[in-house]
């Protein structure tokens, strides 16, 4: 992460796989996008029309993982991964409670995604952050969860290449 930092390397990509998450949090945003928001959403294109074209519904929460780095560096950053706020539309479509569909997202996202399966964040930033001397330019724009692979398959693997 700190790449990102030294505006000679630029790195606005990165995976990464935290050593421990100790949580996933959610907290209440504003529920309507700003006007300079909704207008850099509709801006023309030099190819169709973008003015006829819905803004997609604001997310009403903001979600994030609390976690540590290899070095025990305590990090919180904001997830903004397209399937999590499906999720949270679907589970809100099923709950009819916000909170309810809140906590579907958590039990998939932390629950599942740090208990049963190996995760890793698609790290990404954007012009504004990395232009911004913030202390942390990244979000998290993806997660690869694949399941964790048993010690049995482990050592079979280390038998195989020895």
């Amino acid at each position: 992460m700190e790449d990102a930092k030294e505006s000679h390397k630029k790195t606005s990509l990165a995976v990464f796989r935290p050593t421990i998450v100790k949580d996933f949090i959610f907290s209440e945003e504003p529920r309507e996008w700003d006007e300079m928001k909704i207008s850099w959403l509709k801006q023309q294109s030099l190819f169709e029309d973008m003015t006829q074209r819905t803004v997609i519904k604001k997310l009403p929460y903001k979600f994030s993982y609390v976690f540590e780095d290899i070095n025990k560096k305590p990090s919180t950053l904001m997830v903004e991964d397209w399937e999590l706020g499906q999720l949270f539309w679907n589970s809100l479509k099923y709950h009819q409670d916000e909170q309810l569909a809140c906590q579907a997202v958590k039990s998939k996202y932390f629950d599942e995604f740090c208990n049963k399966k190996e995760l890793y964040f698609f790290l990404g930033t954007n012009f504004v952050q990395h232009s911004q001397k913030s202390k942390n330019p990244f979000i998290i724009i993806g997660l690869f969860y694949p399941p964790i692979a048993s010690k049995q398959i482990l050592n079979q693997l280390k038998i195989e290449f020895d």
